[in-house]
């Protein structure tokens, strides 16, 4: 563990640098997860049980003790490395409702930080019965799962912090300061063995022997089950800037869709993924294309997929598939006609107002952008309408 950050001893840091209460939580955590050992935990003094719990070193404090049962005060040690947790509540419109901010013990701030995210319930109508089901809109384990890995896997030498945005659109965001190690979230979900390569192993091990963390390398996967089981929107993952971020979406977007694909044969897990990806408007490689469409899965051009009408047709979904696979056309290129018959002449803005309502609902606002200005130049090339004076009119 020579270039674990995590394992490094804190110089002139002892055990009265750690919070009491936390070593005394961690006791009974560590003997419910160890029953053969719980009666000898009793007998341990505080410095063989941090020791067995593989909290320190031969007795020597470590970066690991003081993030997980350190006193506030003794975050000193591991500057310029910064332990903190802020939660940040936002309004639909983005703008800050309330913060928090947390600081070691991190055994205790779990508990802490779960408490502070307003985990609603959440009401649904399961399939075949009028009598609606009550369910909250986050997973404990996957809040769990999620706070436990931006802790385990921070790079705290970058001095950042981890950072929990609760927005009021039903959706929770988890970010912490590093590369993703195993440098795609597929890799995760995808390999039969767990990564081997931890940036923190050290502090991994420990929060394992804590039972703050699952198995190494299972929680993701176990996310991903639990997210498709409620039939919620998979975990979203952004590796991007050096950074982690995992956005989790606490409500069905279409519940009976959800449960009627998962009747669709030989679905595998990297199948729901990209189909995931697919009714998300995401971006999805042309390998992931190709694999759907062999499957009638998908249909559509590159960058502009969207569910199949035999999948549509087998989950009674007709008209939501209309809705995100628009309208042909000639039925654009009429309402483009009949708008300038009408008014006699018409300016960008105005085919966007009118169009933008018309457009697939699996198009983001940049895209709907783009597809009405291809289609007016589409339009002025087959002489049906012609640009002057800033405006468009009829040929």
């Amino acid at each position: 563990m020579a270039n674990d950050w995590s394992a490094e001893i804190c110089q002139g840091a002892t055990l009265a640098d750690l919070d009491s209460e936390a070593i005394l939580i961690a006791r009974k955590v560590y003997a419910e997860k160890n029953k053969r050992l719980a009666e000898d935990v009793k007998g341990w003094d505080d410095t063989i049980f941090l020791n067995k719990a593989k909290i320190t070193i031969n007795g020597q404090i470590t970066n690991t003790a003081i993030i997980l049962l350190g006193l506030p005060e003794s975050t000193h040690f591991i500057s310029p490395a910064q332990a903190r947790i802020t939660w940040i509540l936002k309004g639909v419109d983005g703008f800050e409702k309330d913060y928090q901010h947390f600081e070691p013990p991190f055994l205790l701030a779990l508990d802490e930080v779960y408490k502070k995210i307003r985990n609603l319930n959440y009401r649904y109508m399961p399939s075949g019965t009028l009598f609606p089901e009550e369910v909250q809109q986050y997973d404990p384990y996957i809040i769990r799962e999620a706070l436990s890995n931006a802790i385990g896997h921070q790079d705290y030498r970058l001095g950042g912090r981890i950072v929990i945005v609760e927005k009021e659109d039903s959706t929770l965001v988890f970010q912490n300061s590093g590369d993703f190690i195993p440098k795609t979230i597929e890799n995760v979900l995808l390999q039969d063995a767990p990564e081997g390569n931890y940036r923190n192993q050290f502090l991994v091990n420990a929060m394992v022997s804590l039972n703050m963390m699952d198995t190494v390398g299972s929680g993701i996967k176990k996310m991903y089950q639990i997210q498709s089981q409620r039939y919620f929107p998979l975990p979203d993952y952004d590796l991007s800037d050096n950074k982690v971020r995992v956005k989790l979406t606490g409500k069905v977007l279409d519940q009976e869709y959800a449960k009627q694909l998962a009747l669709v044969n030989d679905l595998s897990l990297h199948d729901i993924i990209a189909l995931d990806k697919v009714q998300k408007g995401r971006f999805i490689t042309e390998d992931e294309a190709e694999i759907l469409r062999k499957k009638s899965l998908i249909e559509g051009r590159k960058n502009n997929y969207t569910i199949a009408a035999d999948i549509a047709k087998h989950t009674d979904q007709q008209a939501e598939y209309m809705l995100l696979k628009g309208l042909n056309e000639e039925y654009y290129e009429t309402a483009v006609l009949e708008l300038l018959r009408q008014f006699g002449y018409a300016n960008r803005s105005d085919f966007n107002k009118f169009l933008s309502s018309k457009l697939p609902d699996v198009l983001t606002d940049d895209q709907k952008f783009h597809k009405i200005k291809n289609l007016l130049q589409k339009m002025k090339r087959k002489n049906l309408i012609h640009f002057e004076d800033k405006v468009w009119k009829l040929v």
